[in-house]
């Protein structure tokens, strides 16, 4: 893609070389090269100081806040916003910096375009992989997360992001949490917060609930520990009261569309059947199902309990009750979470179900692939038509009855596996012959009718947990009371400060650290004034970032969360970009939180982000990127070997942005030199270039490059538009001598998003006013994207005969006549009569002979 120069060309060819054994044992050059390299660890030897040219423009726009944004009286403000990291030990790596890289690249473009762009940056610094950090490490968390901060804000500061640091912000700090806290009293007072106790995910390693979210089938999402489930008393947020929202809200969002069928799918509206069944001998007891596919109800052979429901107990037979029993003892210590892929396992109860329609008996077991959390806590069991229920049948020796066969055949499971799909019914009474989704409505309208069951829709969306038992966290304000129960701290007494603490590792007991430190705990009623006890868990990390764009244009505001004045300005971001891998976590809970507090009068917008992009994934060499493998990418070292610049483009040049790509240590090269021939072109012409327009061919390159940036910019399509910038200046190397200080400038202008130090470098060197940065992104001339001139291909009979060029606006008879007298045309033409002249514009005339 980049020609270079022929000496360029030349260095390519040897580079490329093979390396070869000489006559006499000795090497090549290109093998004495490949050592060579192999020794070298200075940076490569660049056409100009990169490190003293990105430190200068790094301190000068310090100096001169170019980058602080007017808050108050920006006249078109466009809030740029990126996920804010959580500040680890190892330091932002690769996929930060890809992520932050692509959006600066935006901000900077709609900076160029007139917005008062406002782009922050803070650090999401409560949670787990700080504290469990200093558990590794021997120390506290609260110095090594700090030390960490500052680690994090040395890397991002070189990177060349246009962030305003006057209003960076950190969830540890009391004037952030005092906020986070306010919002927990808001929901509580609001009824959107309860404590129950339930079955919830504990991670044995990390010794703390985890949300649902929080779990990747079966295990601990951040540290990957198998989750066990266990029965304790938490705090949850009831996200569930917003489930229909947030999935029709979606359909109004310029989102990426996986980060949207994502929630689509955690959310999980279902719409079916719920009905009873009653118990035989047991004329008190009736057991409910929740069912998607009523069609299949006459395939039902079984049910199944989950253990923890409380009519187990009830229905068991005497002789039964020992193996259920242990059965349920033995799951509630090993109880597979969602997603799980454990074995099938159960356990007959000795009890029979009766069909609501046909009156069967059908046995009951309990098994723990059913949830009691999930619908009702039991399933009708249709081993025919789905896969978890014809897996326990086949392990248990239970019958299989098709219900349902594809349309177009009459065998339900020719594979001899669960048949899942939608078809006509067989087998199944008065609906023999009926098509699936007739049927559902024919059967649920029989259930009410016997008044049996009803229509309803589940989700799979619970309320979100969102006590932690651990230390590094804000600590929820809630004071128990012996009279009054759940006490909110009033606000004037927020923030309740998270205590200093030597001892705060977690004991896996169930009981938060904050439990052990007598001080903290005890305290006085807000009501009564008697004695009382501090709420000891601390809140989920995910709350600290499900507001915190909120916070940053009112981040020293010590009077209220958020300016209202202000946040009706900047508020919703106008663009969000992050990793599609929050996309039912921080983008789930976020968007409540939002909906939340729109309905409590705090915000004028329900929705934070109506427009978000999910940045791809790197990988390292064809592998995903970890510690354990080893291929862990800190961009520091690259950065300075190469700057700033470089490792910017080569992140969104070597795949499409939403796609993510393979980082090759190679691909730095290529780009290390389109940098330098870039400057030694503008360099080379900063004083000399004339300053006329550029005319014919020149002009039209030129507006076909602004053309191209531009689009591709607007749409995220970083790879090609640097693509397009490396074509540009082929082009402008081959009339080198004869390059205007007009296509110098828009050459700059286009780059400058992409490689911010070596482009604001240039455009002093070339004498432009300003910073590069502050001036109007460049316009194409539609005018000028039309060539003066074509070339038009000749043919006789449809064999080339000759070529010509005429001005691009050439009326068609001017073009066939011209066609007609070329010269070669003409010899074979040899004086006869065309029968037909077909011409394609801007294209070629054919001219048709007889014979």
């Amino acid at each position: 893609m980049m020609k270079g120069t022929v000496r360029e060309q030349k260095r390519r060819r040897i580079d490329r070389a093979p390396v070869q054994q000489g006559a006499t044992g000795g090497t090549t050059h290109a093998s004495r090269r490949t050592k060579a390299a192999a020794r070298e660890q200075k940076p490569p030897r660049r056409a100009y100081d990169v490190a003293a040219v990105e430190r200068r423009w790094s301190e000068e726009w310090e100096r001169s806040g170019a980058y602080r944004a007017d808050l108050e009286h920006a006249p078109r403000p466009y809030y740029n916003l990126m996920m804010f990291p959580y500040p680890s030990a190892e330091g932002l790596h690769v996929g930060n910096m890809y992520s932050y890289v692509g959006s600066d690249i935006h901000g900077r473009w709609q900076a160029m375009n007139g917005y008062d762009v406002f782009e922050p940056i803070g650090f999401d610094a409560f949670g787990l992989h700080s504290e469990n950090f200093a558990i590794k490490r021997g120390g506290h968390p609260r110095p090594m997360t700090a030390a960490n901060i500052a680690n994090f804000r040395s890397q991002l500061r070189r990177i060349g992001n246009r962030f305003d640091w006057s209003h960076e912000i950190s969830t540890t700090d009391p004037a952030y949490y005092r906020w986070t806290q306010w919002i927990f009293v808001q929901l509580f007072k609001a009824g959107l917060v309860e404590r129950k106790t339930g079955s919830v995910n504990w991670c044995p390693n990390d010794k703390t609930v985890l949300a649902d979210e929080q779990v990747i089938a079966g295990r601990c999402e951040r540290c990957e520990a198998l989750v066990e489930r266990r029965e304790l008393a938490q705090w949850y947020f009831k996200i569930t009261k917003y489930a229909d929202r947030l999935l029709e809200n979606l359909e109004r969002l310029d989102w990426s569309e996986r980060v949207k069928v994502t929630q689509r799918h955690w959310i999980g509206r279902s719409t079916g059947a719920e009905f009873g069944m009653a118990v035989e001998g047991h004329e008190d007891v009736a057991i409910r199902v929740f069912t998607t596919r009523p069609d299949t109800i006459y395939g039902v052979t079984f049910a199944v309990v989950a253990p923890e429901h409380p009519a187990v107990a009830a229905i068991t037979a005497a002789e039964r009750r020992e193996a259920v029993e242990a059965y349920g003892a033995d799951s509630r210590a090993t109880r597979p979470v969602p997603g799980d892929e454990r074995p099938i396992s159960g356990v007959f109860t000795g009890a029979f179900a009766i069909h609501p329609l046909t009156g069967e008996r059908l046995p009951i077991w309990v098994a723990d692939y059913v949830l009691m959390e999930y619908g009702t806590g039991v399933i009708m069991a249709v081993p025919a038509h789905d896969e978890r229920d014809f897996a326990f049948a086949r392990a248990y020796g239970l019958p299989i009855r098709p219900v349902v066969a594809p349309d177009g055949g009459s065998e339900a499971n020719p594979s001899g596996s669960a048949y899942t799909g939608v078809g006509t019914l067989i087998d199944s009474g008065a609906y023999t012959g009926m098509a699936s989704e007739s049927a559902k409505e024919a059967i649920i309208d029989e259930l009410e009718a016997r008044g049996t069951g009803s229509r309803a829709v589940t989700y799979h969306l619970r309320d979100w947990a969102i006590s932690r038992q651990r230390y590094w966290g804000p600590p929820i304000p809630i004071i128990w009371c012996p009279q009054h129960d759940a006490v909110p701290v009033p606000e004037e007494q927020l923030p309740v400060l998270l205590p200093d603490v030597e001892n705060y590792q977690p004991d896996g007991s169930g009981v938060s650290p904050l439990g052990r430190v007598q001080e903290f705990v005890n305290t006085t009623c807000p009501i009564c004034g008697g004695p009382a006890r501090r709420e000891t868990d601390v809140s989920d990390n995910f709350l600290d970032s499900a507001w915190y764009f909120l916070r940053y244009p009112s981040h020293d505001d010590d009077r209220e969360p958020w300016n209202p004045g202000m946040t009706r300005k900047w508020l919703p971001a106008k663009m969000y970009i992050g990793g599609a891998e929050h996309s039912v976590l921080h983008l789930l809970y976020v968007r409540f939180i939002t909906m939340a507090l729109h309905d409590l009068g705090y915000l004028d917008f329900e929705e934070p982000f109506p427009r978000f992009r999910a940045n791809g994934t790197i990988v390292k060499d064809g592998a995903k990127i970890s510690k354990s493998k080893g291929n862990y990418i800190v961009p520091d070292h690259y950065i300075e070997r190469y700057g700033a610049d470089v490792f910017r483009m080569y992140l969104v040049f070597m795949a499409p942005y939403e796609a993510g790509g393979d980082f090759r240590d190679s691909g730095l090269e290529g780009i290390r030199r389109f940098m330098d021939r870039t400057w030694q072109v503008v360099a080379s012409r900063a004083t000399g270039a004339p300053r006329s327009e550029p005319k014919g061919e020149a002009r039209r390159a030129m507006h076909a490059a602004i053309q191209t940036v531009t689009d591709d910019v607007a749409g995220l399509k970083y790879n090609t538009a640097v693509a397009a910038l490396m074509k540009y200046l082929n082009a402008l190397e081959q009339r080198q001598e004869h390059v205007t200080r007009v296509e110098l400038r828009t050459f700059l202008l286009l780059l400058a998003p992409f490689a911010p130090f070596m482009t604001e470098e240039l455009w002093h060197r070339i004498g432009a006013a300003g910073s590069v940065h502050a001036q109007r992104w460049p316009q194409a001339d539609e005018s000028a994207l039309r060539a003066e001139t074509v070339t038009i291909v000749v043919q006789v009979n449809g064999r080339l005969r000759d070529r010509i060029i005429v001005p691009a606006d050439t009326p068609e008879a001017e073009v066939t006549r011209r066609a007609l007298e070329a010269p070669n045309a003409v010899r074979f033409i040899a004086g006869r009569a065309p029968r037909q002249v077909v011409y394609v514009p801007g294209r070629l005339v054919n001219v048709v002979l007889d014979g």
